[in-house]
């Protein structure tokens, strides 16, 4: 079964960025806006606990979640052509 890269990388990219927006706002709504930087504010630039940084985090996600889903599909359609013919159903 070959994956539709471009659907493949677009859902990634929306379940990534909106994963990362909502468990912003959980944060933020039980712990409050602390304004500090985080593992993640280490990778994604700009990031922390506040609704602004919920906004860079969902680009941030929106972006990388678009990048690592387009590679993922990418490489698995590539392996599964490649030994597509070989001893395999």
């Amino acid at each position: 079964m070959k994956l539709n890269v471009k659907a493949f990388a677009i859902t990634c990219s929306l379940i990534l960025g909106f994963a990362l927006f909502l468990i912003t706002w959980w944060i933020i709504i039980f712990d409050g806006v602390t304004g500090e930087s985080t593992l993640i504010g280490l990778i994604y630039r700009g990031y922390n606990i506040s609704p602004t940084g919920s906004i860079i985090g969902l680009v941030w996600g929106l972006a990388d979640g678009f990048i690592g889903g387009a590679i993922f599909a990418w490489l698995y359609n590539f392996i599964i052509k490649r030994f597509s013919g070989k001893g395999t159903t």
